[in-house]
């Protein structure tokens, strides 16, 4: 019976080593999914300006709290892969909240600035087919 219960143990331990590992590794993925839903949410002219704000500052909480995991996470510290140089060589894009609010800026002005547009671009801009 014991040998039986410890070999069940060592399972269940296999298990939940495996699932925290799986988790830890996907937090630049989940940041990278919730920006997208912010940037979707700023862009989105079906919704209502308090629509939008509302999805905004709930998802500003979330992006947050994942980016902060992202800053901490020592498993992306010694990966060299390309996705972790991009985001951490693009902070001012991945790091879209606290950057928003190092800058002293609107989260949509700061997104525009980052990806190059500006005001006057956009007053110049022209709705057409291409």
């Amino acid at each position: 019976m014991s040998v039986k219960r410890t070999s069940i143990l060592a399972i269940a331990a296999a298990a939940v080593v495996t699932l925290a590992g799986a988790a830890q590794a996907a937090t630049l993925e989940n940041l990278e999914r919730e920006r997208g839903i912010v940037i979707e949410t700023l862009l989105d002219p079906s919704l209502t300006p308090r629509q939008r704000q509302d999805k905004i500052a709930f998802s500003k909480r979330r992006l947050v709290d994942l980016e902060r995991m992202v800053l901490r996470d020592k498993g992306l510290a010694g990966r060299n892969d390309p996705v972790v140089r991009k985001a951490f060589d693009n902070y001012d894009l991945t790091f879209l909240i606290h950057a928003s609010v190092e800058k002293n800026a609107a989260l949509i002005d700061h997104w525009l600035k980052q990806v190059g547009v500006s005001t006057h671009t956009l007053m110049n801009a022209r709705l057409g087919r291409r």
